[in-house]
């Protein structure tokens, strides 16, 4: 059996999970809080971070993007970067654009301010969200929601006709907002038009049943009538 560390409000763990249902693929998960930076879990993986796929053979994968382009180079038969050379590069540009350039600019900082914050001691930077850095990551959304309606004007999916990697990546690091209630899907409908198609995906039912202790998701979050 394949096991997953992961932590659940986790964009980098999300997409591997989405990767791995479409690929009907059995895995387990293990959360794992990584800044507590067990010895263990470092053996592992000595950046310390998530997610860590241990493969069937006992492997060990570190890192999304490794564990992503392992999983459909392996597992071929449902590929997730189909296509032309030209498309697959598409799909591998926003592949990079929602991994590092919208985590930069939105999910990094939204994330550890509102949920990571909580769970670590005042010494180690927990406490109250950090407002300025809030304020700023949702100003930035809007224009990454601007552009996905942009793309969807003329494609099917964001890298063209087919879902690719590209899709469950940036649902990933949305479904991540969307849990702490910061997405304004009202005033973007081809994203969210975009986002219900993957909301309404069998991979995505695990993700919409994720529950944080202490911080339950907004009641929309698992409707797909949003």
């Amino acid at each position: 059996m394949r096991h997953l560390y992961h932590l659940p409000i986790s964009p980098a763990s999300r997409k591997v999970r989405l990767v791995l249902s479409e690929k009907n693929l059995a895995f387990e998960m293990i959360e794992e809080r990584d800044w507590e930076r067990r010895e263990d879990f470092l053996a592992l993986n000595p950046s310390g971070e998530v997610p860590v796929l241990i493969d069937e053979d006992g492997e060990v994968i570190c890192g999304a993007s490794s564990i992503c382009e392992f999983l459909d180079e392996v597992h071929a038969d449902h590929p997730l970067l189909p296509g032309t050379a030209h498309e697959r590069a598409e799909a591998r540009r926003l592949v990079d654009w929602f991994d590092n350039k919208f985590a930069a600019e939105v999910s990094d900082g939204l994330i550890f301010e509102k949920v990571t914050r909580r769970f670590l001691s005042a010494a180690d930077g927990g406490g109250a969200p950090e407002m300025g850095v809030v304020r700023a990551a949702l100003h930035n959304l809007r224009y990454h929601l601007d552009y996905i309606s942009y793309l969807m004007e003329t494609r099917s999916w964001l890298a063209g006709d087919e879902l690719t990697l590209a899709d469950l990546t940036a649902a990933a690091h949305l479904s991540c907002l969307d849990y702490v209630g910061d997405v304004p899907w009202a005033q973007y409908a081809g994203a969210k038009d975009w986002y219900v198609r993957l909301k309404s995906r069998p991979s995505f039912r695990p993700i919409l049943a994720d529950h944080v202790p202490g911080m339950p998701p907004p009641k929309l979050y698992a409707n797909l009538d949003f």
